[in-house]
């Protein structure tokens, strides 16, 4: 059993973490005040090969495995974990199309999404459906030529700014069977955006609602078979808990980073706060649960690319401990910072309301715990 990266996953972890602080980092206070990330940066991404982490060589894709993609999005959320969640969200997306789409489908939609010149987002979450997905409204009825979608989905992130969505819609029956995946482009008749949400982090993305008002897709845009869109959905998801998990932790890493740096500066009865046995305690208890929840992320992540049965259960794991871990670190750094981490200069704050919402999507930290006790029990 070796826990060490290999020399290829180290110099992928060096290369975003770089191209992070050099590209990403100096910007991050101005893109969340804007409340947009410039289209720019993303081209200048895919030259990494990040805009199809995941998507197979055979494809154009970079052929990484879940391990090597959390090594990416650990190192990119270092400088911002608003921007680095918005890639895992294209990937998630480029990986749908590339396993299950038909092959006009990728000739057509993956040259540009590889590229970002075409960016990718995921359309599930309704007004009235989070954690009980299944339960969509969204229906899809077929025409002569294709589908017509009608319906809404909610807390879209990319909504209004993105080139294209998977949107699954009810297509069927009640329940899970009869939910399928659509491609609906931007510019589509019928295909209008809310307003742009004020939220307390991820403040660079914009989010909005994505209407669909009898929004009609040509047959090709049908994402795989007809009915298999929830399944589709949820596998995309086991390896998107892994990456906002690895979002996480990379944006608790930099704040306890900086507040190990903070500690050997700042003076308070007469020497470094670093010298104070209660805080150096907090300071180990905090590396112990990072330390911990890298190697948890990284056996999950390596379940998942050996396509074990146990896989979804480890990815519910690894997202829910990680989060936990990563928010209650990003506090305890904010604390230990006194009044100046609450200051948006020392970006400690920013990570705080940042990670806040990782508890959430993907699967709320509940619904994970729902699927390990259902692994455990059987059902």
């Amino acid at each position: 059993m070796d826990f060490a990266l290999t020399e290829e996953q180290t110099a992928i972890y060096d290369m975003a973490r770089a191209f992070g602080e050099a590209e990403i980092a100096p910007h991050a206070r101005a893109w969340e005040q804007a409340g947009e990330i410039p289209k720019s940066l993303w081209p200048r991404i895919a030259e990494l090969g990040f805009g199809g982490l995941y998507v197979s060589e055979d494809s154009g894709g970079s052929g990484l495995s879940r391990l090597d993609a959390t090594l990416v999005f650990e190192a990119l959320s270092r400088s911002c974990a608003s921007v680095a969640a918005f890639l895992s969200i294209h990937n998630m997306c480029a990986r749908m199309i590339d396993a299950f789409g038909s092959d006009e489908m990728k000739a057509r939609v993956l040259p540009g999404a590889l590229t970002m010149q075409t960016v990718l987002s995921y359309c599930l979450t309704e007004p009235a459906s989070g954690s009980d997905a299944a339960a969509l409204r969204t229906k899809a009825v077929q025409t002569n030529d294709g589908w017509s979608l009608t319906g809404t989905k909610a807390f879209i992130s990319g909504g209004g700014y993105s080139d294209a969505y998977i949107v699954m819609a009810r297509s069927g029956e009640a329940g899970a069977k009869g939910v399928s995946a659509f491609l609906i482009e931007d510019g589509t008749p019928g295909l209008s955006f809310g307003g742009l949400e004020d939220k307390m982090g991820w403040r660079s993305q914009p989010t909005r609602q994505v209407n669909l008002d009898n929004a009609n897709i040509p047959a090709t845009n049908l994402l795989g078979e007809e009915g298999k869109g929830f399944t589709y959905a949820m596998k995309g998801l086991d390896g998107g808990r892994l990456n906002i998990a690895a979002c996480s932790l990379g944006a608790a890493q930099y704040a306890l980073d900086q507040t190990v740096a903070y500690m050997a500066e700042r003076i308070a009865f007469g020497k470094t706060i670093d010298q104070f046995q209660g805080l150096q305690f907090r300071l180990a208890d905090m590396e112990i649960e990072m330390q911990a929840a890298r190697t948890f992320l990284r056996q999950a992540a390596w379940k998942l690319d050996q396509n074990l049965s146990n896989a979804p259960q480890f990815c519910a794991m690894a997202k829910k401990l990680v989060t936990e871990t990563g928010s209650r670190v990003a506090d305890q750094c904010l604390q230990l910072h006194g009044g100046y981490g609450y200051l948006a200069d020392y970006g400690i704050e920013k990570i705080v309301r940042d990670l806040r919402v990782h508890q959430i999507l993907e699967g709320t930290n509940e619904i994970m715990r729902l699927i390990v006790a259902r692994g455990m029990i059987g059902k």
